[in-house]
């Protein structure tokens, strides 16, 4: 896609789920933010999170492939900036995940007329429909080349 084929207020959803499970939890943990509350049912159980949560980057990780899914830019996803970027809820093991794109602006270059930014809000929900990231940022889409 190219930034003409978008709309504001467009709505693109992830075509399926994504399972979190504790393993998964625990080796991104391990690897990448190795805090108790990721790593240990009895640590996370005293913890703020009372019982085990993913860590925010690791729902990050997960919310960046099922965006790579979702929206079929040519060239790719390039990030240009985030406005807002949090965490409401934590993923918890057996959690499984959708994503949801909204399209809130778009903005054609003038000083570099093969490319724009696509402004966008990003919501990855749990089932239970909760949003567990939230996060509103610009892409970098490049136009439709004139032919």
């Amino acid at each position: 896609m190219f930034l003409e084929d978008f709309e504001v207020g467009q709505v693109f959803r992830h075509p399926g789920g994504v399972v979190v499970t504790a393993d998964a939890i625990k080796q991104f943990a391990a690897q990448y933010d190795p805090q108790p509350f990721h790593l240990d049912e009895a640590a996370a159980q005293q913890s703020f999170f009372r019982g085990l949560a993913a860590s925010g980057w690791h729902t990050a990780g997960l919310t960046m492939k099922m965006l790579v899914e979702t929206l079929s830019i040519h060239g790719g996803l390039i990030g240009a900036g985030f406005d807002e970027f949090r965490w409401p809820r934590p993923t918890r093991p057996d959690d499984t995940l959708r994503l949801e794109v909204e399209v809130l602006g778009l903005k054609f270059s003038q000083s570099k007329p093969h490319q724009g930014f696509l402004n966008h809000r990003v919501t990855t929900f749990n089932q239970h429909d909760e949003a567990v990231l939230i996060m509103t940022g610009n892409l970098l889409v490049p136009r439709r080349p004139q032919s």
